[in-house]
This record gives C-alpha cells, sequence and structure tokens, in this order.
C-alpha cells in the first residue's frame, strides 16, 4: 500500500475545509440524495461524499458503509484531491497504491473507485464524491460527465454551507 503525498497546500487546504463548518455534522439529506442517486445512476453498492482531513477520511454522506470515518493512510481519496481529474481505479488489486490496502484485502474488498474532487473556486481540493465497487470496471465519457455533474452539485451544496 502506498500512502498518498500529502499536498503542497495542505495547511490552506485544511483550513478551507474547516471554514465549512462540515466535519462532524449530522447526515443531511442534500447531500444524502447526491450519493443516492450516484449510487443508483451507476449501480455501486457504495457511494460517498467524503472530505479528507488532516489524519482522517470522514463521510458526510453514505451509502453502503456502517462507518463514519477512516484512517486518511488507508484512503482512497486522499490520493484523488492530489488531481484536479476524477481519479479511475479500475482494479485495485492491480493498482500497486490499493492492492495490498486493508480496504481491498478485506471488507469490503474494493476492487473499483472512481473520486471526483470536490474543488471551492480557491482551487481548494477538499474530498470525493465517490463510488465505489466490489467488482471490477470502467467510466465511459458519459459515465464521467454524468459524474462530474453530481460533483458540480455536491460541491454548490458545499458553498450554500
Amino acid at each position: 500500500m502506498i500512502a498518498a503525498p500529502v499536498p503542497e497546500n495542505e495547511v490552506e487546504r485544511l483550513a478551507a475545509l474547516r471554514r465549512l463548518l462540515l466535519l462532524d455534522t449530522p447526515p443531511e439529506e442534500r447531500f444524502d440524495r447526491i450519493v443516492g442517486f450516484a449510487a443508483g445512476e451507476f449501480d455501486v453498492p457504495i457511494a460517498l461524499i467524503s472530505l479528507v482531513d488532516s489524519d482522517r477520511l470522514w463521510l458526510k454522506a453514505r451509502i453502503g458503509l456502517d462507518v463514519c470515518e477512516a484512517p486518511r493512510s488507508t484512503s482512497f481519496c486522499a490520493h484523488a484531491i492530489r488531481s484536479h481529474e476524477t481519479m479511475i481505479v479500475p482494479d485495485a488489486t492491480l493498482d500497486p497504491r490499493f492492492r495490498d490496502n486493508p480496504l481491498v484485502t478485506g471488507e469490503p474488498g474494493i476492487r473499483f473507485y472512481a473520486g471526483a474532487p470536490l474543488a471551492l473556486e480557491d482551487g481548494h481540493r477538499l474530498g470525493t464524491l465517490c463510488l465505489l465497487d466490489i467488482r471490477p470496471r470502467t467510466l465511459d465519457a458519459l459515465d464521467l460527465a454524468i459524474l462530474g455533474t453530481l460533483r458540480d452539485l455536491a460541491v454548490g451544496e458545499l458553498k450554500t454551507t
């Protein structure tokens, strides 16, 4: 397993995340609807709106997982926020960053990951809207466009807090 390098702007990114006042807040229908739609649209067992904190991944909305946070060190999303583009992992068992990850080798047995970074207007990427599956798969151009639109909806909701 390869932990994600910390972004160069980590101090500023974390400050932007904290200004939202979303960490450790109760579930909200406006975010839950987005992940619910994403899970159904893409036929995946897990869909999340994640926020990458200093040492943990905190889940603002989730379908298919009972936990509300996980260590940042095992997080796919910590890798995804390092790019402006959606990160696709077609088969995590074949990816050196993730093949030894306990989320891949154990429960829930992640094979596929697609994470669209949630970026504010200032460019800080705070988390992801992500899709996870227990089987390998890919996304085509239309899928990426739909995921991008859902990501934009999630970012819009982040900005209304």
